[in-house]
């Protein structure tokens, strides 16, 4: 990136970035679905990556759940207000944004637990030697955590493995692989059906982990043919802090799906309270206890954004969002101090953008403080999740802004005395210098 060249009027050269934005905004077929969510202009809100902003809707629905169906019907809203069906009515809902038919999906417990049910279910349906599990080298800790435990609990073998390395090495001895669709630190986007498909070719199943691109772009888990994956509601799907995950579970491998975890939910006859466990048909095998209902129905609201809202659209806004914050970070951020670790390339993005800056941590204090939200992953990544719902082109621009803004007066130094031109870069596409995570 270069300096920002001044003109006479002491604006820089790249004011013109201000009018385009604001064509882009008024442009832009999902203008209109911000007024969806509980926003204001006080500040620039990128954090969709981490927790989704509040819709509207909420509210109201919980309101009437606590003071009308908890309140008054009791007990009675098990059946009468639909509390037992919600996990699978629910699922169906977030079905389409996923690329499955209905009846696949199942909403419940967190992300983690239904990580360590897909995994050793999976372990379950191969060949006993199949004695490997791989999974993804980067991915988020807690799946790394859990598959190892589910390899440990089921007698098999985990190796770590790039998501770039997964195909060449799986193998007649593995049995199922955990991958991530979107690197959590870097924004990279993999090849869900490509990568599923050499994973069959090679006898494993494959797992997919869709907390990062689930909401931002599309998923295609039927036509990708993926056997199972798992993800959060919380992030680009708006469900609140804690709400609860999903489980995926391909149609062809319901039958087969033998749950580590089976609770008295998943029962075929869950009232019969027999000794013995049976378990249900279909997307129902992957519920385990009593459903979370609160949060189960205030996700339910939460999803009600979506209506009339097409995932192509979504996906072409990330993209146009993500490419315009990258060019109003080149023409207003000095050269050499922050060095963009996202792909370039489309077909590899998801719907963030992270920023490699010396003293990331301080950046974000300062940048948060000026009304900027964005976040921090050690050692020195800035993370800016661009949710297509809400985001508008204009607060990219005044992102980068007070971005380059806070660059100007703080040290960009990372307490060791390095600053971010000391990191060896190369210049991308973009303009900006990108680095090869």
């Amino acid at each position: 990136m270069s300096e920002p060249k001044m003109s006479r009027d002491g604006h820089a050269a790249g004011s013109g970035l201000a009018a385009r934005a604001a064509a882009l905004d008024d442009a832009d077929p999902l203008g209109a679905v911000r007024d969806r969510f509980a926003l204001d202009d006080a500040s620039v809100y990128l954090d969709g990556n981490s927790l989704g902003v509040l819709p509207t809707g909420v509210l109201p629905r919980l309101t009437d759940v606590v003071t009308r169906e908890w309140g008054e019907l009791r007990i009675r809203s098990w059946e009468e207000s639909g509390w037992w069906t919600a996990p699978e009515r629910i699922g169906d809902r977030i079905a389409p944004l996923v690329g499955a038919a209905p009846g696949q999906v199942v909403v419940g417990d967190s992300t983690s637990v239904n990580v360590f049910k897909a995994l050793v279910a999976a372990v379950r349906m191969a060949p006993v030697e199949r004695t490997e599990i791989l999974v993804d080298a980067a991915t988020f800790p807690t799946d790394g955590y859990i598959a190892r435990s589910a390899a440990r609990l089921t007698g098999r073998t985990l190796r770590a493995v790039p998501v770039d390395g997964m195909t060449a090495a799986a193998g007649d001895r593995t049995a199922v692989a955990l991958v991530n669709h979107v690197d959590y630190r870097t924004g990279r986007l993999y090849d869900l059906p490509g990568i599923t498909a050499a994973l069959h070719g090679a006898g494993a199943l494959a797992v997919w982990d869709l907390c990062h691109s689930a909401g931002a772009l599309p998923v295609a888990l039927d036509a990708g043919g993926v056997d199972l994956a798992v993800g959060c509601t919380y992030k680009y799907l708006n469900g609140g802090p804690g709400a609860p995950a999903y489980l995926y579970v391909r149609r062809e491998l319901q039958p087969r799906f033998d749950s580590p975890l089976p609770g008295w939910n998943s029962h075929a006859d869950p009232f019969g309270m027999a000794a013995g466990y049976v378990p249900a048909e279909g997307a129902a095998r992957g519920r385990v206890g009593t459903p979370e209902i609160l949060s189960l129905l205030a996700l339910d609201a939460a999803l009600d954004v979506w209506d009339g809202v097409e995932i192509g659209d979504v996906r072409d806004k990330s993209l146009g969002l993500t490419d315009f914050f990258l060019e109003c970070v080149a023409a207003l951020v000095p050269t050499g101090r922050v060095e963009c670790v996202t792909p370039g390339a489309h077909a590899e993005r998801g719907s963030q953008v992270s920023l490699r800056c010396a003293g990331a941590a301080e950046v974000m204090r300062e940048l948060t403080a000026r009304g900027v939200v964005g976040d921090f992953r050690r050692p020195d990544v800035l993370r800016f999740g661009f949710t297509p719902l809400y985001t508008r082109y204009a607060d990219a621009l005044r992102a980068a802004r007070v971005l380059a803004g806070v660059l100007a007066v703080t040290g960009g130094t990372d307490g060791t005395g390095a600053t971010g031109a000391d990191a060896a870069a190369v210049t991308g596409p973009t303009g900006i210098s990108e680095g090869t995570a």
